[in-house]
């Protein structure tokens, strides 16, 4: 068995991509179901109490293992989080947007096999070095935070990490069928992870209007939204193409305190709506199921 499959538990290497603020057990466990690994989106989560009655909610729901990512930079509790996701079983984390330097001691403590989220080779180095049990290559086409800066492509990240590290990886970014699928084990990675093809399933809390947007896209359809020193690939709406025309600053004409009540409500706005490149491969809202039988097929 490969030793990802080993670490996660599932029937395949398909990892759930944790979204933003965008939490339902419903759509955690139907990815367990098909033989996926759901995820628990923690990021912006500080109730422990909402942590506890997530896990909860997905327990009644599958008796799969599942896991929750932590977003290192943006929550206090993280700490915290972890001690409550050991207490109620939950035997994997992901951490992504920050050093996992000062949290791994934390995650060994508590026995708990963990997964780091790297946009670059060498963090993914330094992720293995650490401890980490495997690394998740996110390459330029993803969605969610990026970089400012250069960034690689999935085409040359994977094949690099490969090289570099001894554990396994996973690829994210530019996945929504078996041809990415395939794609993604011949550079050498074990598993993958998807995040806007899930975004868009039938399951997904996610708002009507934010899947359809999805299915819309075409290859030249998404951009990069800067936010500081980070950015955020996000879909072209009329809004922000009219302000990309007009040679805005978009950093000042947006702030990313508005994004979870844009992707709550629908009204994007207020921020655009998240997706990857990957968008303009998707052409219809389908059940997670679906999703992950056409990948492995």
């Amino acid at each position: 068995m490969p030793r990802l499959l080993e670490i996660l538990g599932s029937k395949y290497p398909i990892i759930q991509g944790p979204i933003g603020e965008l939490n339902d057990p419903k759509m955690v466990a139907a990815v367990c179901k098909a033989g996926g690994f759901g995820m628990l989106a923690l990021g912006f989560v500080t109730d422990l109490e909402n942590v506890r009655e997530m896990v909860a909610g997905v327990k009644s729901l599958t008796d799969k293992p599942f896991g929750a990512n932590l977003m290192l930079a943006m929550n206090p509790n993280n700490e915290a989080i972890l001690e409550v996701l050991a207490e109620t079983g939950v035997k994997t984390v992901t951490t992504s947007a920050g050093s996992p330097k000062n949290i791994y001691p934390k995650i060994k403590e508590l026995g708990l096999n963990y997964l780091h989220v790297t946009l670059a080779a060498a963090l993914a180095k330094k992720a293995a070095d650490a401890g980490a049990a495997a690394v998740i290559v996110s390459g330029s086409e993803s969605g969610g935070l990026r970089t400012t800066g250069p960034e690689s492509t999935n085409l040359i990240l994977i094949p690099l990490v490969c090289d570099m590290v001894s554990i396994p990886v996973v690829a994210a970014g530019g996945i929504a069928d078996r041809r990415g699928y395939r794609a993604a084990m011949a550079l050498g990675a074990q598993g993958v992870q998807i995040g806007t093809a899930f975004l868009a399933s039938e399951e997904s809390p996610a708002p009507r209007a934010w899947k359809e947007a999805i299915v819309a896209c075409g290859d030249t359809a998404t951009t990069l939204l800067p936010m500081g020193r980070m950015a955020m690939r996000t879909i072209i709406n009329p809004k922000l193409g009219e302000l990309i025309a007009s040679g805005a600053d978009l950093s000042q004409e947006y702030n990313m305190l508005n994004a979870g009540e844009a992707w709550r409500t629908g009204n994007f706005d207020l921020f655009p709506a998240g997706a990857g490149q990957v968008s303009a491969l998707i052409n219809k809202i389908k059940p997670v199921k679906d999703i992950i039988e056409e990948m492995v097929s």
